[in-house]
């Protein structure tokens, strides 16, 4: 049985320390609770670099040039009733200061320390690919 394929995009946001940021999605939200890169859904005719910018604005009110954004890798993972396809973009400058729009806490995680925080099935490949990464 073929699945509708889910396209959103994700930031792998930088610190000065190296560290990322993971945000946890908020109650009410499908997989409330676990940990994830920022991102989102595209909308119709947006580019997933012209979809990030937008999303981490909404999001989290930092603004990114997509010209800071890095490709590094993607998840490509079947749920039950589609298939979702991220590409996962670095990012280490933006303007502004995080400040989380939807309720969801956030935390700067070292890479090797991603694993510790539950997370939807389909961003465990992306942290454990950072943990490979020297």
């Amino acid at each position: 049985m073929t699945k509708p394929v889910l396209l959103v995009v994700a930031a792998a946001l930088f610190d000065d320390e190296g560290r990322i940021l993971l945000a946890q999605r908020p109650v009410g939200k499908q997989l409330a609770g676990l940990w994830e890169f920022p991102g989102g859904k595209l909308e119709p005719g947006e580019t997933p670099e012209a979809a990030l910018v937008r999303e981490l604005e909404e999001e989290l009110s930092i603004r990114v040039n997509e010209s800071s954004l890095e490709p590094m890798t993607f998840a490509s993972f079947t749920y039950p009733t589609f298939h979702l396809l991220m590409p996962l973009y670095g990012c280490k400058k933006w303007s502004g200061s995080i400040q989380p729009r939807e309720g969801q806490a956030v935390a700067w995680v070292e890479t090797s320390r991603l694993r510790d925080y539950p997370a939807p099935p389909a961003d465990i490949p992306l942290f454990d690919w950072f943990a490979r990464r020297p």
